[in-house]
């Protein structure tokens, strides 16, 4: 019998800035990841504002609220989300849920490990900043993605981020994504920006991932409450999540 254990693959999503879209990349992602038959569950981790089951047009009976009330385990709360990715709602509105401890959510994300065998990919959609939320959920991580646009806020939002993650955790690689982009030259222009500002400053790995267009099918599909790749598969920026 083999002992191996199955490790799950956590992916952070983040951007320090809000309204860069990482929320949309988070989806789109994991119905990519979900179509190369990886079994992925995505995790709303902005619990004090979350948006991804209005994002997606769910209605869940119950979410992360309460299971911290005791009132649900872990598994009772996942929904079923498109193209086969699964998905843990968090509240909104809930101010005692944005303030949990650096324990709370390192149990949190403990709970996964018993669910490892259903699982081969965690997605963690963090809030926007650089609250102990965020950086405790990205410290869980194995891998961090980091969310761009082109808005100077941006840009030194995400610096402020990777240097604080860098400067008090030791956390060295990040992958970037530019987000909403006219064209693959402003999206390698957005990345080289940040480069050029943390070779600098700091002692970073990144790894430029590419730019997602923000065209009218993106536009179309957030209007209808639907996942990009899952109501418009050929549109260019639903392309950009299979490459």
């Amino acid at each position: 019998m083999s002992s191996d254990k199955h490790f799950v693959r956590v992916v952070a999503v983040t951007g320090g800035k809000g309204g860069v879209g990482k929320t949309n990349i988070s989806i789109n992602l994991s119905i990519a990841l979900s179509q190369r038959e990886q079994r992925v569950l995505l995790l709303d981790a902005d619990l004090g504002l979350a948006n991804i089951d209005i994002l997606l047009g769910l209605k869940p009976e119950r979410n992360l609220e309460d299971v911290y009330a005791g009132d649900c385990d872990l598994a009772d709360v996942i929904v079923e989300g498109p193209q086969g990715i699964r998905i843990i709602p968090a509240s909104s509105g809930t101010q005692s849920m944005a303030q949990l401890s650096h324990q709370q959510h390192a149990g949190l994300i403990n709970a996964f490990s018993e669910m490892a065998n259903d699982i081969d990919v965690l997605v963690v959609d963090t809030a926007a900043g650089i609250s102990d939320s965020v950086v405790n959920f990205i410290r869980a991580a194995q891998e961090v993605l980091v969310v761009v646009c082109d808005e100077p806020s941006s840009i030194t939002d995400a610096y402020a981020l990777m240097k604080l993650l860098n400067r008090d955790y030791g956390v060295n690689a990040f992958r970037i994504i530019a987000n909403q982009t006219r064209s693959e030259k402003e999206g390698r222009a957005l990345y080289e920006r940040l480069l050029a500002t943390t070779d600098r400053f700091l002692d970073l790995m990144l790894r430029y991932e590419g730019e997602v267009p923000y065209d009218d099918a993106l536009r179309k599909a957030v209007r209808k409450q639907k996942a990009v790749m899952d109501v418009y598969p050929k549109a260019e920026s639903s392309k950009a999540f299979n490459r």
